[in-house]
């Protein structure tokens, strides 16, 4: 026996729904999963402009001008959420043995088939969440010619750091399915979406949110989930056309239901 997966649209466009309200209906779902009342649900839509910070964020990732936050209780650091990001909540009942990070795959999975049908090739990075287009490749390291400063060390040119060794690399999140980790051999790479989940009672809340034609400048205020050293993007800047968040709804409920509907009930 299969998963099967509700979808519920919730609010998007000027139907979009404030965060607090969806967290509060988020909550209730999860008690109806969790006593069987209602089917693994998914909740798809826009919130308004909002930062919302899970429980590993610093301080210093937060904006510098006292822009107000709101504290989840999912995994992962700070975030922004807003229009032209469609945002899904699936709230679904884990099967055992619990795999927290299957789960993750499974969104990552389903978002990375919704790129690949816009023409779009996305990948996982290795060490972290979420959906990723990846920078070009550095051309190899040469010595500087003439007088120019030469960064060696033993006589070696000096490596970029290895991003392994950063706070938020979770070595969980590794495997064939993932992408190196950027250690100076590419350009920045570019998240394009973000996960966060938690589960309690064995049924998850919280989930995804991809970019599709948002406004960017909006993550100039934090430091997005945490990580200094890659950027962010959306579906509009990498593909050179507006992608709407409805044209993307459709083609995440269709992948995100042949995903899921591969787990276990």
């Amino acid at each position: 026996m299969t998963s099967f997966l509700r979808f519920v649209h919730a609010g998007i466009g000027p139907a979009a729904v404030p965060y607090e309200t969806a967290w509060e209906e988020q909550r209730r779902v999860h008690e109806e999963v969790v006593s069987g009342v209602s089917p693994d649900t998914c909740l798809l839509l826009e919130h308004p402009a909002v930062y919302t910070a899970g429980r590993r964020t610093d301080p210093s990732e937060r904006p510098m001008d006292g822009t107000p936050v709101v504290d989840v209780d999912r995994g992962g650091k700070i975030t922004w959420h807003g229009p032209g990001q469609l945002v899904g909540y699936p709230i679904v009942r884990l099967p055992e043995p619990i795999d927290v990070v299957a789960h993750v795959r499974r969104m990552e999975e389903a978002l990375i088939r919704v790129c690949a049908e816009l023409g779009l090739e996305t990948t996982r990075v290795e060490g972290r969440s979420g959906v990723w287009v990846l920078g070009d490749t550095v051309a190899a390291r040469t010595a500087p010619a003439g007088g120019g400063l030469d960064l060696r060390l033993d006589g070696r040119l000096a490596a970029a750091p290895d991003p392994r060794l950063h706070p938020e690399f979770d070595p969980r999140l590794a495997g064939p399915e993932y992408a190196p980790s950027n250690a100076g051999q590419r350009g920045d790479d570019r998240k394009l979406a973000a996960i966060g989940v938690r589960v309690s009672r064995k049924v998850t809340m919280h989930g995804f949110a991809i970019n599709c034609d948002p406004d960017m400048t909006s993550y100039d205020r934090i430091v997005p989930c945490g990580i200094k050293d890659a950027g962010v993007s959306s579906l509009s800047v990498e593909l050179g056309r507006p992608v709407t968040v409805a044209e993307v709804l459709p083609l995440a409920e269709k992948h995100l239901a042949e995903v899921f509907a591969h787990v276990p009930a």
